[in-house]
């Protein structure tokens, strides 16, 4: 496979989010984002990463997959587990493309669809603001829509709803009580529920080692609300959603790298 990307950097960890949360993933993040989210605790992949060759990335994932015993190739047997995700059966481990923005970089694409081909489960992470129709149809995307309080809700890319898919995800990170009525609005606007599994996370707090200065401010106004609050809220309003912790930042230091 031709062509090079920016990386910053490729480990095996526990997948933290999302449906297929506490499954093993080898997550590939990538670098640089477009978007400066006010509570980005991953602002070292703005610009931290080296450009390696995409077959390189590629036999690095095998590699890691090798290591845990999963058999390469379509139709090899390889081992799957059960999920209760939309999708029923996935091999282990999960592949997960991250970032930054994993959409910035064209060549990540061709490297997803050639790893579906290989019979892996592979997972997208994506602000939302760019085309996800770009990607495999087996791809599985995660897609954020940007509450006001990131800063950066303006960028949110509408025409990506109408291309979600019942095995994709849609996830909104929620720091303030104004993020919540605007959640509410857009599942009700955009019949969300009923396209994909929906996810809620809570904005947890930057440590001040993650506290870049190029990110958004809060906007005036806003009034925060605690993961207590949030979770209340989400019972007493029925929302038909999956309300998810980061489960990563419970078994290792919030602001760990390669977890």
């Amino acid at each position: 496979m031709s062509g090079t990307l920016v990386v910053n950097e490729v480990y095996l960890s526990l997948q933290g989010e999302s449906t297929f949360a506490g499954l093993p993933c080898i997550f590939v993040r990538l670098t640089a984002c477009n978007l400066r989210c006010s509570y980005c605790d991953t602002a070292y992949a703005f610009t931290e990463g080296r450009r390696r060759e995409v077959a390189d990335v590629h036999d690095e994932i095998r590699r890691i997959a090798a290591e845990m015993g999963a058999e390469m190739g379509p139709g090899s047997g390889a081992r799957v587990v059960a999920s209760d995700g939309p999708s029923g059966v996935h091999r282990l481990p999960l592949v997960e493309f991250t970032g930054g923005e994993p959409l910035l970089q064209p060549r990540a694409a061709a490297l997803m669809a050639a790893l579906c081909d290989e019979g892996f489960t592979v997972l997208v992470e994506t602000s939302g603001a760019h085309d996800i129709g770009v990607l495999d149809p087996r791809v599985r995307r995660i897609m954020d829509l940007k509450c006001p309080s990131s800063g950066e809700e303006a960028r949110n890319r509408w025409a990506n709803v109408a291309l979600l898919k019942a095995t994709d995800e849609v996830k909104f990170v929620v720091g303030t009580w104004e993020d919540y009525a605007w959640m509410k609005s857009v599942l009700a606007r955009e019949s969300l529920p009923s396209r994909c599994p929906v996810l809620v996370s809570w904005v947890a707090p930057l440590s001040g080692a993650q506290q870049d200065p190029s990110l958004k401010r809060v906007p005036a106004g806003h009034r925060p609300l605690s993961r207590r609050e949030l979770a209340d809220q989400v019972i007493a309003d029925r929302l038909p959603v999956r309300f998810q912790l980061q489960m990563h930042k419970f078994v290792w230091p919030a602001d760990a790298r390669g977890v």
